[in-house]
């Protein structure tokens, strides 16, 4: 349970995220960015969701219930993947999308920090110090990472396309 758990938070992160970017924290209605918010979850996460009509419907509905709303949906999307192949299976897949990327972006980080100590005595011409600066960018670029391979994750798990056993027959014939 500890990789769902983890995917849980990542996944939550990830669209509470996403629905920041639209509808902006203790914010109005006047501020949301409805239609861009639906037109996201709809291309990249294949998420239905007619978010304008429920504000229409429910005129009080706050951002921090929008959030709700759209955690709730990749919740179901994510449920209806684990459905189809099951608990353990789903978390095998889980488990080796975040190996792959946590590899992947890690020896692209590691590339980027010798990079970034190849370069870092010209930090003393601009009268900064080489030292502090290297440990300002090299944590920059850390937290950078991690989120790359959050959203890279994410978007694996819940953009997979999961064949039933009649599908893969049918193609199969």
């Amino acid at each position: 349970t500890d990789i769902s758990e983890l995917i849980q938070s990542l996944r939550h992160g990830a669209f509470t995220d996403l629905v920041r970017e639209y509808v902006p924290a203790e914010s109005v209605e006047e501020q949301w960015n409805i239609k861009g918010l639906e037109a996201a979850l709809a291309a990249e996460w294949q998420i239905e969701m007619p978010l304008a009509a429920m504000i229409e419907k429910e005129p009080d509905l706050n951002d921090e219930e929008i959030v709700e709303r759209v955690l709730a949906a990749a919740d179901a999307l994510y449920q209806s993947k684990v459905d189809i192949v099951g608990k353990e299976s789903f978390a095998g897949f889980e488990r080796n999308v975040m190996l792959q990327s946590v590899d992947s972006h890690w020896r692209e980080h590691l590339a980027a920090l010798d990079h970034l100590r190849q370069g870092i005595h010209l930090r003393g011409y601009a009268q900064k110090n080489p030292k502090q600066e290297y440990k300002r960018e090299a944590f920059e670029l850390f937290g950078s990472m991690l989120d790359q391979i959050k959203n890279e994750v994410i978007r694996m798990v819940m953009t997979v396309r999961i064949q039933s056993r009649e599908e893969i027959d049918a193609a199969e014939a």
